[in-house]
């Protein structure tokens, strides 16, 4: 509700948890008796929503200006300045409990900055209005929030029409409305005053408006019950739905509603907004998390035992899956997340935190050990950390990853279209609900662990400068993790985020020595999988191979097992090498003549085909990556820039993603001009970094890798303008880490401070056989609407994730103050 109840404080503090006393009404009414009826109803109605109970965690760090602290209440984690502590133990004093108006009095302190903000700004507008919108404006980059479900889907279709109702609430006499819309079972009206009304309410209808269409319903009374109320300045939306069968018989009623309704849909138009929107966020969807640099890695329950089982992977994260594999290449996942690591996971994802993990890899007789240690591991012993960091860094293979713990919330496995029961039995296929196996295995992996490359040279740097001389060998054995013997390794299945498979082939699992010749330099390595067309090997060292590079490769153990095929020398096209440079795609080159390995790898598919082993991206359930992939699209916390065109230029209007709650989103919806917008000017306000995008994403192809750009952005608290509150800096703009860190300095003591990794990508194509039956069913009655849909999906061209990399640059910060 949008009404300024600040005039009534006083009666508002002194009804504080008494709404469910039995003597309320008296008191309330004794005390408002003298206001009109419409205002005493919204003040009671008001009083009410404040005494709602309240289940919202609050974390005030960067928001107020103040120290924050743990605050545990009831089970609940807090973190909260000395004010705010304050402010919260009287106002559930005063509720008797944890409602929303002991939140909302906790968000609303006075030391707020966006308290602050907000009572500056309002002083500007009173000195200079016209000035101060026009300086406002400029600083304005609006963004609307596009979430990756649930997508809610209607039961029933419902038209857009506008008809004469006569309402009768209780024993009141009946007055007259207007529809808005109509569905079998429900409507919704207008009420043009605020006459009191509430949610369970039965209210009783007479559609007086369809005595030319129907006459049963235009002469008799038909009991709802109130579901939604929307007040709008003087006026009331009111959505309900019909709570019984009346007397008229069991299906009279609704035969005839549906009948007008199917007989006047395509005239009057069904209500589309919920598809509208599905279909907007299911697209860009699409886009995002195909082009993810993020490692999503579900955690499987076994007895008491937390261990890694899937892990979501796609071109942009598979130097970061690689990563963490040994030189069999064996998932090495457990080392980066111990039972330990998870459990202390689970602590701070109570408030929203995250734990920087640090790694490297020692190559000892050509086999691989891992070591980590996280910040909160290294935190007991501040001298072995530093020194810890040093020797790390110094490792060509040093790693700091960010790790943040996600619930599984089961149900978010389907992702609903939105047809209202109108599903072809064509497309059923693309809705399918989940299986029971699925949902069994969904039981047993109760959490998501997303791992973060937050790796800078800059962060390399700066932890090579300092000394790791006399470094305690006993306490950084302590950190290595032991090799798991072939019973004891928990394998990690690898599950594509695919949308659209371009395969052309299956591929297969087959590994057997490879010579790799180029320029008379010849590599040694091992194949990892293959198909008629290509195989994808793994090298012994890294390489200097580019894409378009032309090797010519040899099969020694396959040549003595044919003397049919001359497996020599066999001319290949590398199409692909991973960051890491250890492994490389190829496809067969055919220059006149047909390819020797091509008409060899078939015929052995041919005769072996029973004893071949696809691989896990074609042979996985697809209904369990479907499942798991919209899982973590409806939880991911990393938001998304779509870029798209606009004429010649590019544009950022929209913000794709999971979770909106960060306090990156948190802090640029404060800084919007509007309640349904976010404020890019924080990412998208400094002079270069636009058109740097833009430049960036015109020279890219799809299967290049990300263009990375990075962010030093300070919020002051109190400002006059948003451009003055806000200040951003490339890292090439603070080249020197003394000047990052009175950057950092600066931000902290005056507001907040954020640090960005932006990761550009270039799109491929969405996969429009899944988005075409809601894009089907919205252009059927809304075709130009349809048009502009299609048009704004194929108008995509890069995508930039947001990552949040502060937490690495404050740890860094901090201990450089403190050596």
């Amino acid at each position: 509700m949008n009404k300024d109840f600040s005039k009534y404080k006083k009666i508002i503090d002194e009804f504080s948890g008494q709404v469910l006393t039995s003597d309320f009404e008296t008191k309330f009414y004794a005390v408002s008796k003298s206001l009109p009826q419409t205002e005493r109803f919204l003040l009671k109605m008001e009083l009410k929503r404040l005494a709602a109970p309240c289940t919202r965690l609050i974390d005030l760090r960067g928001h107020v200006d103040g120290e924050c602290k743990i605050f545990q209440h009831e089970q609940r984690i807090h973190f909260l300045d000395n004010v705010a502590s304050v402010v919260f133990t009287e106002a559930f004093t005063r509720y008797g409990g944890y409602s929303l108006g002991v939140y909302e009095a906790t968000m609303n302190t006075e030391n707020n900055f966006r308290v602050i903000y907000q009572k500056e700004k309002a002083q500007v507008s009173k000195g200079s209005p016209e000035a101060s919108t026009k300086i406002f404006e400029k600083s304005q980059y609006p963004a609307k929030f596009y979430s990756f479900g649930p997508y809610h889907n209607r039961i029933e279709e419902r038209m857009n029409f506008v008809i004469s109702i006569h309402v009768t609430i209780g024993n009141d006499p009946t007055f007259k409305c207007t529809t808005l819309d109509l569905s079998v079972s429900g409507c919704k009206f207008k009420v043009n005053d605020l006459r009191p009304m509430g949610i369970g309410q039965e209210i009783r209808l007479r559609f007086s408006g369809l005595e030319d269409q129907c006459q049963l319903m235009a002469e008799n009374d038909f009991t709802y019950e109130v579901k939604s109320l929307t007040v709008l300045d003087n006026m009331q939306l009111v959505g309900v739905k019909r709570t019984h069968q009346d007397k008229f018989g069991p299906d009279s009623f609704a035969q005839d509603m549906l009948s007008f309704i199917q007989g006047n849909k395509r005239r009057y138009k069904i209500n589309l907004d919920n598809s509208i929107s599905a279909l907007q966020a299911r697209s860009f969807e699409q886009y995002v998390l195909p082009k993810s640099n993020e490692l999503p890695v579900f955690i499987e329950k076994n007895n008491t035992s937390l261990t890694p089982k899937y892990a979501l992977t796609c071109p942009n994260n598979q130097g970061l899956y690689q990563y963490w594999q040994d030189e069999k290449h064996d998932s090495t996942l457990f080392c980066l997340m111990t039972p330990e690591r998870i459990t202390q996971l689970k602590k701070l994802a109570l408030s929203g935190q995250s734990l920087l993990v640090f790694s490297f890899i020692h190559q000892n007789q050509g086999k691989s050990y891992f070591y980590t240690a996280d910040e909160l591991q290294l935190g007991d012993d501040p001298e072995f950390m530093t020194q810890f960091l040093a020797f790390a860094a110094a490792k060509e293979n040093f790693l700091i990853t960010q790790l943040t713990l996600l619930d599984v919330v089961p149900s978010r496995g389907q992702s609903n279209f939105t047809l209202s029961n109108s599903m072809t039995q064509k497309n059923a296929y693309l809705n399918a609900p989940i299986s029971n196996e699925i949902q069994a295995l969904l039981a047993k992996t109760p959490y998501i662990v997303v791992v973060n490359d937050v790796t800078k040279n800059e962060s390399i740097q700066a932890y090579q400068s300092w000394s790791y001389e006399g470094i305690n060998s006993v306490k950084l054995k302590k950190f290595g993790h032991k090799r798991l013997s072939l019973s004891e390794k928990c394998s990690v299945d690898n599950i594509a985020i695919n949308y659209r498979n371009k395969r052309q082939e299956l591929r297969f699992t087959y590994k057997t020595p490879v010579h790799v010749e180029i320029n008379q330099l010849i590599l040694t390595g091992i194949s990892l999988d293959f198909s008629p067309s290509g195989l994808k090997v793994s090298l012994d060292k890294t390489t200097m191979l580019l894409k378009g590079d032309m090797v010519y490769l040899s099969f020694p153990k396959l040549q003595k097992i044919t003397s049919a095929f001359d497996l020599t020398d066999l001319p290949y096209e590398v199409v692909r090498v991973n960051s890491a440079e250890n492994i490389i795609n190829l496809r067969i080159f055919v220059q006149q003549h047909q390819h020797i390995g091509r008409k060899f790898f078939k015929a052995l598919i041919d005769k072996n085909s029973d004893k071949l082993t696809s691989d896990e991206y074609d042979a996985f359930s697809p209904d369990l990556a479907r499942a798991l992939r919209n899982i973590y699209s409806a939880s991911s916390t990393v938001p998304a820039l779509v870029m798209q065109t606009s004429g010649s230029r590019y544009k950022s209007e929209v913000i794709a993603g999971g979770d909106c709650h960060s306090n990156l989103m948190s802090a640029m919806q404060q800084l919007s001009d509007g309640n349904l917008y976010y404020n890019l000017y924080p990412i998208l306000g400094h002079a270069d970094i636009m058109p740097s995008l833009s430049v960036k994403l015109k020279k890219m192809q799809q299967t290049d890798s990300p263009s990375c750009h990075v962010l030093y952005i300070a919020l002051k608290a109190s400002v006059d303008t948003v451009d003055k509150a806000v200040s951003i800096k490339l890292s090439s703009e603070l080249n020197s880490e003394a000047l990052k860190q009175g950057f950092i300095h600066q931000a902290l003591k005056n507001g907040q401070f954020f640090c960005l990794m932006i990761k550009l990508s270039r799109v491929g194509e969405p996969d429009m056989s899944y988005l075409h039956p809601e894009l089907s069913y919205i252009s059927a009655y809304a075709l130009h609407r349809g048009k502009q849909i299609e048009q704004n999906i194929w108008s995509v061209l890069g995508i930039a994730q947001i990552f949040d990399i502060t937490q690495e640059e404050v740890f860094r910060y901090r201990l450089t103050r403190n050596a």
